[in-house]
């Protein structure tokens, strides 16, 4: 059997208060698959984002492992193996849409033919084809939103974490963007961690988790 994508297993984290120590998760457990869908809720302030900086390795456990596709994570291949989607769409105001995209290729080294025609295609299969040289300005935030999920898409990650995607979006916008993140995620085998407070967005995953006291259930 292959390597799970991902792997986490008894992940704690505390942060201090002033002179208290919040217990804000308590040894979480979570294996992904390759190409698998999951969805975490759970209460605001019950640590979904911090998970999620944990499992990107952009911020450290105080105990627990984690491991993607059997590996240490490495903060240089963080570009390749996973691609991230935010609440907020964190593009680059100044340059148009497919320069937007092609920022995630920069990690990596200057763009070329191949890197354009790619960024052309995750624009064309957002719906967003006609849109590639307008600015952020000059786009709707569904628009934007899918913007920033063809730039997680730009390195063929092999592993999604989406924090809540849809947070600044009306209903329909954000069901929007849900489905296209599902039908890419599935399309291109790309295995996705989607937190969300939206329970019918949960339900369109392959798995749905809980975050409650510190933990998955």
């Amino acid at each position: 059997m292959p390597d799970p994508i991902l792997a986490a297993t008894g992940l704690r984290k505390n942060y201090l208060s002033g002179t208290q120590r919040l217990e804000v998760l308590r040894g979480v457990d979570l294996v992904v698959a390759a190409g698998e869908s999951v969805s975490i809720r759970g209460e605001s302030g019950s640590g979904k984002s911090t998970l999620l900086n944990l499992l990107s390795g952009l911020d450290t456990p105080d105990a627990g492992t984690l491991l993607w596709a059997g590996r240490v994570p490495n903060a240089g291949d963080r570009a390749r193996f996973l691609g991230m989607v935010f609440q907020s769409f964190y593009l680059i105001p100044e340059i148009d849409a497919l320069a937007n995209v092609l920022m995630a290729s920069r990690i990596l080294g200057p763009p070329g033919a191949a890197q354009r025609a790619r960024a052309q295609e995750l624009l064309a299969l957002a719906g967003l084809a006609g849109r590639a040289a307008h600015l952020p300005a000059q786009l709707s935030g569904g628009e934007r939103q899918r913007v920033a999920v063809a730039r997680a898409l730009m390195n063929s990650p092999r592993l999604i974490l989406a924090d809540e995607p849809t947070g600044n979006l009306d209903e329909h916008t954000g069901n929007t963007v849900v489905g296209l993140l599902l039908s890419l995620c599935r399309e291109t085998h790309t295995a996705l961690v989607l937190v969300t407070h939206n329970a019918a967005h949960a339900a369109k995953t392959g798995r749905q988790l809980f975050l409650q006291d510190g933990a998955l259930t």
